[in-house]
């Protein structure tokens, strides 16, 4: 027994449009064939003395010619002239012997609408060539768009993934090191043999590592899940100002200077505050930490267009070139006690601002990170 299938079937639509096409093409055709026995039926009826009117019968014989040569294209043009001579040959032969000159004109007339009908017909076929080339290039460029769409969805989810496995394979390898540390002070407590001052430096072991693991883990949860923005009008200068009094309170800066420098036509900035303000206080103590005792660490801002830019300069040594292309990687760092977090969670803030962080050679001597952010949230759209 036949399975009984319900709702559409593709095959039965494509059957009837094909049918459809078809019902409609024959009626054309039918059409045609009606105007040439319409003509060719008028002539007979039409008095041989009013001139005029058997002309402009006549005259009207190139539309059949031209409606075949539209639908049909050459052949369909050549088919309707064919048509229309055998149909309108009696009553030429019967006016050639009443008037052969007006017999002649009539052949002559039919002859140059068939020719201009079959050239018609020529233009019709080059025409419908060329629309179906370009139907035909527009569904290849549609597959090979689907195609490569697909394709670059496949390259984003294996980066994800790789990206993924990179991050879990860092942050394993970051997480080792104080898990043995505390692993060998704890086997070391269990046994017993420790005491005064080797018991004191195992418990301090202990305590470091782990906050250095909780530390690791603070950074990792900012940097894989940072908080949503907070979009409100800032003051730029408030920022920055706000920034230093943070960096003061620092041992780090204790041996370092801090200055500030802030344009004056700075208008107010659509931006979260707070956001930017770790983002900044990141930069200028990595900066402070890169420069050398004495030495100056910069801030600057400015406007460039619609966005405004915050340097953060300092005269350290810099980052080799085989390493800057590296730095906003996350887990990766040039310093000893480092967890390489802290570049990677401030440029992810920075772009879910809206902006970028980019990090250059100085000429001279150090390092410059630049903070862009769009003056108002429709310039960055």
């Amino acid at each position: 027994m036949n399975p009984i299938t319900y709702g559409w079937n593709p095959s039965c639509s494509e059957n009837t449009s094909v049918h459809l096409t078809k019902i409609i093409r024959e009626s054309r055709f039918t059409a045609i064939a009606a105007v040439v026995v319409v003509l060719s039926g008028l002539m007979w009826i039409v008095p041989p003395a009013d001139v005029e009117v058997e002309n402009s019968l006549h005259h009207l014989n190139f539309i059949p010619l031209l409606m075949a040569a539209v639908l049909a294209g050459w052949r369909g043009a050549a088919f309707a002239t064919a048509a229309v001579a055998i149909a309108q040959a009696p009553y030429i032969l019967v006016s050639h012997r009443v008037s052969p000159d007006n017999a002649l004109d009539q052949v002559v007339e039919l002859t140059i609408f068939g020719v201009a009908g079959i050239i018609a017909g020529i233009l019709a076929d080059r025409e419908k060539r060329r629309a179906w080339e370009l139907e035909a290039a527009t569904i290849e460029l549609t597959k090979a768009y689907g195609e490569l769409q697909a394709n670059v969805e496949k390259l984003r989810r294996s980066e994800r993934l790789y990206a993924v496995g990179q991050l879990a394979a860092s942050l394993a390898h970051e997480i080792r090191n104080p898990l043995e540390g505390i692993s060998g002070a704890a086997t070391l407590l269990k046994r017993g043999k420790v005491t005064g001052e080797n018991f004191t430096d195992c418990l301090e072991i202990i305590e470091v590592e782990s906050q250095r693991l909780n530390k690791l883990l603070t950074g990792f949860l900012e940097f894989a899940r940072p908080r949503t923005p907070r979009f409100q009008p800032i003051d730029i200068e408030t920022v920055i100002d706000s920034v230093r009094l943070l960096v003061a309170q620092s041992p780090l800066a204790m041996k370092n200077v801090v200055e500030a420098s802030v344009a004056p036509e700075i208008p107010e900035v659509e931006s979260d505050p707070e956001q930017l303000k770790q983002v900044l206080l990141n930069l200028v103590l990595n900066a402070v930490e890169a420069s050398a005792p004495g030495g100056v660490v910069r801030m600057t801002a400015g406007v460039m267009g619609n966005r405004v830019a915050i340097c953060v300069v300092d005269d350290g040594p810099g980052i080799p070139p085989a390493h800057q292309d590296k730095i906003f990687e996350p887990f990766f760092t040039t310093r000893e006690k480092g967890s390489g977090l802290g570049l990677s969670i401030a440029a992810n803030i920075v772009r879910q601002l809206g902006g970028t962080l980019a990090a250059e050679v100085n000429r001279d001597r150090g390092m410059t990170f630049r903070v862009e952010l769009p003056l108002r949230r429709e310039a960055q759209a």
